[in-house]
């Protein structure tokens, strides 16, 4: 429930007039600004300053830290009384027993802010990864089945089980008491549409961005650190679950060729090399007839998974912008096989686009996008890890370009902290590619995260350089380098709450 990001929404549109750009974080624009830029286009900015995840249950972390929030701010506490539990820990071990109590709280702090609230749908765990600093695990209920049915978990090819978050095998089984998985999201969904159906009303709740897999992002867990897994490695196949094992059977009785049911026996260990491996070297077996079939049905699983989900979504938020995470997995990009993607579920090798489904199917549901990793630049991957052959700057443009030929909003994020001018230069290429015909720019950025280090002054400068060209301002380095003073960001009250 941390206030952990920075999103930019911007509405962007070819104006060839005088030139000017409109802030707003409310639901009400009375006290836009308009100041005078030099860009070509009309901006419509909101900062939405919370941008909260939310789960299976809710944890009552939730009601400290909103309770924090309020002492931070130094308000009255009498404005914000505490929250008393209305579930006990018994009741929350029980499915479709949702305790939201300290979300409401928080929620009405943020509309008395006049802000607004992407909401994320969060079913995975959370911790490990990189700038993780808490640990929610998946709820008990859920973790007591997986020990008596581990296969409720993604596994690999040695039987490794990743309890991040559940199988794609168990979309449409009956082994969460009684329920699939799906309908277990959908639930959820469900009780939270129900429950905070004013802010629905009152739009403060503005998008609802759907968890599709680990980290919330539409992958499987291919490389876990928990398993050993270290950057640059390829990772690993995870569909080794009997659910997930028995679908592969079927496809390839389907397809005339049982002895296909199985994975490859040579696409090497987490931390491999493409080139060291029988099955993505150059040549290799994932271009063969075997090859082709099974990372064709490893990647339709990832794209009928999501497509599952946001039919849900779409149900429980009718009338609410939706969106779904795709994680940049760029390394290994300038090779053939693109191994890292396959294992991951995007088969993207170099004579397949394989995000072209995923933007159709996001189409489909009516989804933004929301892709990662907008920051890096090529040259410095080169610089830091030049055996990994990494591209993020073409996987961006890759997949910007598979979602927009589809129409469907793009929105983006950092992938990792970023405190400097030359990420967040990369950060404005993509958001406003120059010279582009047809005007075509991402709707959203999400700045992660909000940090002491990002507060310190040298830093926080160089953030308000970029927050300001993100509205279109010219800042000339002059003006920048002899800001001194404390620096303010334009909101409803000209400055960001932290």
């Amino acid at each position: 429930m941390a206030i952990s990001s920075i999103q930019f929404l911007h509405s962007l549109r070819p104006f060839n007039a005088s030139f000017t750009t409109t802030t707003t974080t409310a639901s009400s624009s009375k006290n836009s600004k308009t100041p005078r830029v030099s860009l070509g286009f009309r901006s419509s900015v909101d900062f939405n300053l919370c941008s909260l995840s939310s789960g299976f249950f809710v944890s009552s972390s939730a009601r400290s830290r909103a309770w924090a929030l309020v002492r931070n701010r130094g308000e009255k506490t009498e404005d914000y009384p505490p929250v008393t539990d209305s579930v006990d820990d018994d009741q929350a071990n029980a499915p479709q027993v949702y305790n939201w109590s300290g979300y409401r709280r928080l929620f009405q702090i943020v509309r008395d802010l006049k802000l607004k609230l992407q909401v994320v749908m969060s079913f995975h765990e959370c911790g490990g990864n990189v700038g993780d600093d808490v640990h929610i695990p998946l709820p008990r209920w859920v973790t007591e089945i997986g020990q008596s049915n581990p296969d409720i978990y993604f596994a690999d090819r040695d039987g490794r089980r990743n309890s991040d978050c559940l199988s794609w095998g168990i979309d449409k089984e009956r082994v969460l008491r009684g329920r699939t998985a799906v309908e277990v999201y959908f639930d959820f969904m469900r009780s939270f549409r129900v429950e905070f159906d004013e802010f629905f009303e009152d739009k403060i709740i503005s998008e609802i961005e759907v968890g599709l897999g680990p980290c919330g992002e539409l992958r499987y867990p291919s490389y876990p650190a928990k398993h050993g897994w270290k950057y640059p490695g390829i990772g690993e196949f995870q569909c080794y679950d009997k659910y997930l094992m028995k679908r592969l059977t079927k496809a390839a009785e389907a397809r005339g060729h049982l002895f296909w049911a199985k994975g490859p026996d040579n696409a090497g260990s987490y931390n491999s090399t493409p080139h060291e491996t029988g099955f993505f070297c150059d040549g290799g077996e994932y271009d063969s007839y075997y090859g082709k079939f099974f990372l064709n049905w490893y990647s339709q699983v990832l794209v009928d998974h999501g497509d599952r989900v946001l039919a849900l979504a779409n149900l429980a938020f009718e009338g609410t912008c939706i969106a779904s995470k795709l994680s940049g997995i760029h390394w290994w990009y300038k090779t053939a096989s693109h191994a890292a993607e396959l294992t991951a579920g995007f088969y993207n090798p170099a004579n397949r686009d394989g995000y072209a489904p995923i933007a159709a199917m996001l189409k489909k549901h009516g989804a933004a996008l929301n892709f990662t990793c907008v920051e890096l630049r090529t040259l410095d991957q080169h610089e830091d890890f030049p055996e990994a052959l990494a591209d993020p700057e073409g996987l961006v443009w890759q997949v910007l370009n598979a979602a927009w030929d589809v129409c469907i909003p793009v929105a983006s994020e950092n992938a990792l902290p970023c405190y400097d001018r030359e990420g967040y230069n990369k950060i404005l290429e993509n958001a406003k590619p120059l010279n582009d015909p047809d005007g075509r720019h991402l709707s959203a950025f999400t700045y992660l995260r909000l940090s002491p280090v990002l507060m310190e002054s040298h830093n926080f400068m160089e953030f308000e350089r970029f927050v300001k060209r993100m509205h279109g301002e010219a800042v000339s380095d002059l003006q920048a380098n002899s800001n001194k003073k404390q620096t303010k960001l334009q909101g409803t009250d000209d400055q960001v709450a932290a």
